[in-house]
């Protein structure tokens, strides 16, 4: 009774956090304004004869790891609705319009009251909870419903708090309200198991595997990106931020063979001119030459400054930087491996398996300061065979841990129909 009520309140203070914050914060003032939209959405929007199946994501990268069984479920039983929530801006915000789901929405704020109204307007047959974010008064309602609750890709570390002594009572709610756990690796297993989760759990692997893979396949065909490499070695930086730039630029200045695909992960206007202002070497934005403004011919850098091309652009890298590794950490290493190209990274990886996997097979490099990156992209340009057989490294490894989506469609199918 107690750990329920310091929860709420832990709850309600969070949101009033969120709110104060939404003052001065932009992503703030979206959750506050999305959040306070969604009952009026559902209301609008649910269709009281249908059946939904709901899909929740923290963000933007668990939803595209959840993608393929979304879009699986989609396919192959369009009898059932899809709801989609969100629980971050970053997330909503880029995939509001998402056309693989009938609702996309806020996760409301995990209070008793919420949670009440929110199964007033749907009743969802079954809930995919992708990685993490286990809301404790959710799961209790789901349970109340006899709604089964099913967590895919999920990863666990001992430092969370289901594994510590003051956590038991979240770690019995994950016992009795969770139906299957679908996890990531043989450690995740023996967490669960450490706190009597033992029957309900499958290792699968990651479904990012399957989604990159989805995405080589669909790759868009872009002339402008083909024209700009021409026969030139092709350094492709996706995710950048300011400390990754500090790393690549110096050296792309000073490499005139050398053609660079810089793609920061933030475009606002600020941002671009830093970047433009640290080039010594003649460079257009994305939408220059989209436009018909500029010849591609002229540039040596092409800035992308624009969203939804990154994951096609990898494909026309001989190396790839993936950034974040100098903040809170890595974006999404496979997207760019998938295409068989060697990847480099900032020391900030140790939470992101995949990244660390191609560290130990050779497909991926760790990137420390100015130093350690001059001497590794000096061998991977000047050795083909090299660079080659590390790319390769990458793609034998992409492709051989694939199947998670089917192993998790295979085993759950529609056996939460009602």
């Amino acid at each position: 009774m107690l750990t329920t009520i310091l929860y709420n309140f832990g709850i309600y203070a969070y949101m009033l956090g969120v709110l104060i914050a939404s003052v001065f914060n932009r992503k703030a003032r979206l959750m506050v304004k999305g959040h306070l939209s969604t009952f009026r959405r559902l209301k609008e929007e649910v269709d009281p004869k249908a059946q939904y199946i709901w899909f929740h994501a923290a963000s933007l990268g668990e939803f595209e790891q959840g993608r393929p069984l979304i879009e699986r479920y989609r396919r192959e039983y369009p009898q059932y609705k899809i709801l989609l929530t969100f629980f971050s801006p970053s997330g909503y915000e880029v995939r509001k319009n998402y056309d693989g789901a009938d609702i996309v929405c806020y996760l409301p704020f995990d209070t008793p009251g919420n949670v009440l109204s929110f199964f007033s307007l749907i009743h969802p047959v079954a809930l995919f909870l992708i990685k993490y974010e286990f809301w404790c008064n959710f799961l209790v309602g789901c349970d109340h419903e006899g709604i089964p609750v099913y967590s895919i890709s999920s990863i666990f570390r001992p430092e969370k708090i289901f594994f510590r002594w003051y956590g038991k009572s979240y770690a019995s709610t994950l016992r009795r309200r969770i139906t299957h756990f679908f996890v990531q690796d043989q450690q995740s297993a023996d967490l669960l198991r450490s706190v009597d989760i033992i029957n309900n759990v499958t290792i699968v692997g990651d479904t990012r595997f399957d989604r990159v893979l989805d995405i080589r396949k669909q790759a868009k065909d872009l002339p402008l990106i083909e024209q700009f490499r021409g026969k030139n070695m092709t350094f492709v930086a996706g995710s950048s931020w300011g400390p990754d730039e500090d790393l690549i630029i110096p050296y792309f200045n000073n490499h005139p063979d050398l053609k660079l695909i810089l793609a920061p992960h933030v475009i606002d206007e600020e941002h671009l001119r830093q970047i433009e202002n640290k080039l010594h070497r003649p460079s257009l934005r994305y939408t220059e030459i989209q436009g018909g403004n500029a010849d591609v011919k002229e540039a040596d850098c092409l800035i992308i400054n624009c969203f939804g091309l990154l994951s096609s652009i990898y494909r026309y890298a001989d190396i790839a930087y993936v950034g974040g590794g100098f903040g809170v950490g890595i974006h999404n290493v496979p997207e760019a491996a998938v295409y068989g190209v060697p990847v480099l990274i900032g020391p900030n990886n140790q939470g992101f398996r995949e990244a660390q996997d191609l560290l130990k097979l050779g497909g991926c490099f760790e990137i420390t300061d100015q130093a350690v990156f001059n001497a590794s992209v000096d061998r991977l340009v000047t050795e083909d065979k090299y660079r080659l057989r590390r790319g390769a490294v990458g793609r034998r490894y992409i492709e051989s841990n694939a199947g998670a989506a089917d192993t998790i469609f295979g085993k759950v199918g529609v056996d939460f129909h009602r």
